[in-house]
């Protein structure tokens, strides 16, 4: 069976009830999802397993998402009034032949509901929500103790319909009754991507899909008060999680970088649901690679390592925190020297996020420090003024990228707002961004001196934009060089 036909949602009969656990029809169910290797089922195994199990709702409090969610889903609704939206949760990724990727539901699908299962799709149609879910199944069939990907034995035991809407506050139906839902009826809008098989149930118009998907990412642009709470609890364990890393500095040094990235990755397990994004640990050179993730490379004494890191927390809200730090604990007086340019552009742009300034404010502010800075060290083949000009820009050959980003439950948050919401627009209270300046000299390049050659430097914190300013979420970690010496020297 191939993965895509494998990982192909069920085709059965509709369910009698809103709530059933099993759709009617239960001997048109296909047979469970096993593989080659797995050993044939006597029809007196089956039915002995069938029978003898306690069974039990479980009493699960109301998810502390399910005001917020429903606020959203009714300006959702408000957007696009007399249609109907779809908006999938996705499904299992193949990572090799039959093994799949732990799963993490589509962004948009968990702001809107707050659901985390697996192949759910929520429709909003007439101001009316209805939460299409795979709730676990019938100890009565064979998935149950068969089937590797929802069988309760194989893969832990699945939420009852009853308890997803206990939890959400959402009318739940089983999902083999999408389909029909979704059969006339009113203009239909799909965010499309998530799900082939709901792609397919749908046909697609790109301009209306799409401003569905531009008008999502703009109403995640602006975060309430709950998920404020979210970013910074998980800036907080980010924050020990780079603790954590200095403290097993000698085998760090003793095992290189695939060292740190575990055990970092340990604290995001423990305390968060993951990591926000595969964890860049740039020891010496590979500091220069902006998304070094291989992790391969030796931590080496003399040095600094570029560790850019975030813990994605149980909400699916990330951090995204970078420092530059002393392999031996201190920086050397060259090291010193261009980490506090950098250090100096990243609070000039810091000091540039406010209510009504330019989303790009950050990044000019820091751009321009570190183009002076630039200039300085004679590497320029312009002068400043004419580096920083639009049509010059050559100093970018040892910044690379810009300076922000939005932050939220996708590390690069709202990437499908329009230019006028997002990059052209201006900021507003309640906004997340990263500022994140960078200096990059490779170690191949022959136009910076050789001592500066294969040093990487970046310096990234998470701002809150405020009614009055703004708030660096992940200010516990230190920045400025004594500062961070002393970090270093107290854990090491």
């Amino acid at each position: 069976m191939s993965a895509e036909d494998r990982h192909a949602p069920a085709e059965t009969v509709p369910p009698e009830s809103v709530t059933s656990e099993e759709p009617a029809g239960e001997s048109l169910r296909p047979s469970p999802q096993t593989e080659s290797h797995d050993p044939s089922v006597p029809q007196a195994w089956s039915a002995f397993m069938r029978r003898g199990w306690g069974d039990r709702e479980l009493d699960l409090p109301a998810h502390p998402i399910t005001p917020y969610a429903a606020a959203r889903r009714a300006r959702l609704a408000e957007a696009f009034p007399g249609e109907r939206l779809v908006i999938p949760a996705g499904g299992y990724k193949v990572r090799a032949n039959d093994t799949d990727y732990r799963f993490r539901p589509d962004t948009a699908h968990t702001f809107f509901t707050g659901n985390q299962t697996s192949d759910a799709v929520l429709v909003v149609e007439d101001g009316e929500a209805v939460l299409y879910a795979r709730p676990r199944s019938s100890r009565e069939t064979d998935e149950f103790f068969r089937d590797r990907m929802y069988g309760e034995l194989w893969a832990g035991r699945r939420p009852s319909a009853k308890e997803i809407s206990d939890s959400l506050g959402l009318e739940v139906r089983h999902v083999d009754a999408l389909e029909g839902a979704l059969k006339g009826g009113p203009k239909t809008r799909v965010l499309r991507g998530r799900s082939a098989h709901v792609d397919a149930l749908v046909p697609g118009d790109e301009t209306r899909d799409e401003d569905l998907a531009r008008v999502v990412a703009e109403m995640r642009l602006v975060k309430d008060e709950w998920e404020i709470g979210e970013l910074q609890e998980a800036c907080d364990i980010t924050a020990l999680g780079f603790e954590d890393c200095v403290k097993d500095w000698a085998d760090a040094v003793k095992y290189g970088e695939r060292w740190i990235e575990g055990t970092f990755f340990r604290r995001a397990r423990a305390m968060g649901n993951d990591l926000g994004y595969d964890s860049i640990v740039g020891g010496g050179k590979h500091a220069t690679t902006l998304h070094w993730i291989d992790n391969t490379g030796p931590i080496v004494p003399g040095e600094m390592v570029l560790l850019d890191m975030g813990v994605e927390g149980h909400n699916l809200y990330t951090a995204d925190v970078t420092r530059t730090l002393p392999i031996d604990g201190s920086y050397t007086p060259l090291q010193r020297d261009l980490y506090e340019l950098v250090l100096k552009a990243q609070e000039a742009g810091i000091a540039a996020v406010r209510p009504g300034a330019a989303f790009r404010a950050a990044h000019h502010a820091a751009i321009e420090v570190l183009a002076h800075g630039l200039g300085d060290l004679g590497l320029l083949p312009v002068s400043v003024e004419e580096a920083l000009d639009e049509d010059s820009k050559v100093y970018s050959r040892w910044t690379l990228h810009g300076v922000s980003h939005m932050l939220g439950m996708d590390v690069h948050d709202c990437a499908a707002a329009s230019p006028e919401a997002y990059v052209d627009g201006t900021l507003a209270e309640g906004m997340c961004l990263t500022v994140e300046p960078g200096l990059y000299f490779q170690e191949d390049d022959l136009l910076v001196p050789e001592e500066l050659r294969g040093i990487g430097i970046r310096i990234e914190d998470d701002i809150l934009v405020t009614a009055d300013g703004s708030r660096n979420l992940s200010a516990a970690l230190p920045r400025a060089v004594a500062d961070v010496e002393a970090w270093m020297g107290q854990h090491l």
